[in-house]
């Protein structure tokens, strides 16, 4: 039995389509390929250009799972560059972060004449700031943003956690129209979809099947790089409302799932890259590569296959 098919491309009668409709689907917080210390582009590019064949929705450039903290913001340009060039019209996502508003607000108005979809904005880390800080930090960003804010709500990271009744009121911002969703708070997520203004992608990829169940838009994932088609397959499933075949599909997916955070991302993940040739297993400091424990866990999954 074959997944249904995605839509076909509206009439050119029809309107044109929301940002929020942009934010659906499977979405990949692409890693950053390194060799010898530098930036890879020839396998970033690569890496791109395959995914996009799997039929991903979009990417997120220079995210936690891009390693993002360990570039300049030189390298970050040159990042979203290189995927820019090789999504050739996918939707495509940009990472920023900080701690001091000015610097932050400086790296969104660089990005003003870019075709971007969107940045992808947490709450500064380190600071912890009040709900009313928190609401400040993200107006303020969106107010200065040329395009929509997608909130990075992952408390575990920034140690910031921001509440349901923060979310909705940010919702109110017309530039602030989704969210990666890293927020462990089943309650949280099901009251953002059920308010229904804001996009809610799951972050937590052991997250995808449920978040997609309550009516989510979809998920920005990192294990996804690997299998992608049946990752996109479960979508479609889940878009037809065909659970058990969503389910069969998502259960064996489940031991990758797991193994992929077994220990800090995106160290199992550059490991089954690398295996399959697409580039080194190489991290930067103070993230290091994948154990020889968890390498053999992952040489032992059944069918791990990228296809």
């Amino acid at each position: 039995m074959q997944p249904p098919m995605t839509a076909t491309a509206a009439p050119a009668a029809a309107a044109a389509p929301t940002h929020r409709s942009v934010f659906r689907g499977l979405w990949i917080a692409l890693v950053t390929p390194f060799k010898d210390g530098a930036v890879d582009h020839r396998a970033l590019s690569a890496l791109t250009a395959r995914l996009r064949a799997d039929g991903v929705s979009g990417f997120v450039a220079c995210g936690s799972t891009g390693e993002a903290a360990a570039l300049d913001k030189a390298e970050q340009l040159q990042v979203l560059h290189t995927v820019l060039q090789a999504a050739q019209g996918l939707p495509v996502v940009m990472g920023v972060s900080g701690y001091h508003q000015g610097e932050v607000l400086a790296q969104v108005r660089a990005l003003a004449d870019m075709p971007l979809a969107g940045i992808l904005v947490s709450a500064p880390p380190y600071i912890r700031p009040s709900q009313e800080g928190l609401l400040h930090w993200f107006r303020t960003i969106a107010d200065a943003s040329a395009v929509p804010v997608v909130v990075y709500d992952i408390p575990y990271r920034t140690g910031a956690t921001l509440t349901t009744e923060t979310l909705l009121a940010l919702a109110a911002h017309p530039c602030i129209q989704a969210i990666k969703d890293c927020g462990g708070n089943t309650g949280k997520t099901q009251a953002l979809i059920a308010d229904g203004r804001l996009q809610v992608l799951t972050g937590e990829d052991a997250q995808i099947f449920h978040t997609l169940a309550l009516g989510g838009a979809g998920a920005i994932s990192a294990c996804a790089h690997w299998q992608a088609p049946r990752f996109v397959e479960l979508m479609n499933w889940m878009r037809a409302g065909n659970l058990p075949e969503a389910r069969r599909v998502w259960q064996a997916l489940q031991p990758w799932v797991e193994a992929c955070f077994a220990e800090p991302n995106p160290a199992a993940l550059k490991a089954v890259l690398a295996q399959a040739g697409w580039m080194r297993n190489e991290l930067r400091a103070p993230m290091m590569p994948a154990s020889k424990a968890l390498e053999q866990r992952l040489e032992a999954l059944p069918g791990l296959s990228p296809r």
